[in-house]
């Protein structure tokens, strides 16, 4: 597992970060600001940086370009950002970003960009062209030069046909994932209200979704 260093000046944030990147098993350290980000980038050395653009002292992509300058780039970075644009997104990537991440982010974009960059750290992506953008010049769905956009989360089946002639444990898992995936077409995709629903916990109910190999891409809106 990897060492990952999260910057975000939002609290919230970062505890969420934290709490889903351990739970995958690496390990996070947390940074308010681009100077606290700094220190921990010179001790620790991680794998990986998550950075957000818009910090109270120096935003990200200008610490960005302050580390590719001094030799300090060793790492993947992925930046974050809830005002993402596609000059936004071009600029990180030419500065060395390996992806840029519109918030809020979808679990599965997040695991997902985390997974390639820790995978493929020399990789450099290119704004994919043709994102689709609001009247404001908004990138809709995330701003992620290297992850695809994931397509919108399918209505509830009328109907599920269940195969009784299998081992209990099968059959089971058969119906939790029909069941999880009607509630989270239901609720439009929102891991919060399916967890108030289902009355799970939502770091359980992520867990059990991801055991039972529901495919998160679909959902709709699906925000952390």
């Amino acid at each position: 597992m990897a060492t990952i260093l999260v910057v975000d000046d939002e609290l919230g944030i970062r505890g969420l970060l934290s709490e889903i990147l351990s739970d995958e098993g690496h390990t996070v350290e947390l940074a308010e600001n681009a100077a606290q980000a700094r220190a921990l980038r010179e001790r620790m050395r991680p794998d990986l940086v998550l950075l957000d653009i818009w910090m109270p002292d120096v935003d990200g992509v200008t610490l960005l370009k302050e580390w590719g300058s001094n030799g300090l780039l060793t790492m993947p970075v992925i930046m974050m950002s809830g005002h993402g644009t596609i000059d936004t997104a071009v600029e990180a990537t030419k500065f060395g970003a390996m992806a840029f991440l519109e918030k809020p982010i979808t679990l599965q974009k997040l695991l997902r960009a985390v997974e390639q960059a820790l995978t493929k750290p020399a990789a450099r992506a290119l704004p994919t062209p043709g994102l689709a953008r609001g009247d404001g010049g908004e990138v809709h769905d995330g701003v992620a030069p290297m992850l695809p956009v994931a397509p919108q989360l399918l209505g509830p089946q009328s109907e599920q046909v269940f195969e009784l002639d299998r081992p209990l444990r099968e059959a089971r898992d058969a119906f939790e994932k029909c069941y999880f995936e009607f509630h989270l077409a239901k609720e439009n995709g929102s891991m919060t209200r399916v967890a108030e629903k289902t009355g799970l916990e939502r770091t359980h109910l992520y867990r059990k979704l991801k055991q039972l190999g529901v495919d998160l891409t679909r959902n709709k809106r699906g925000g952390l």
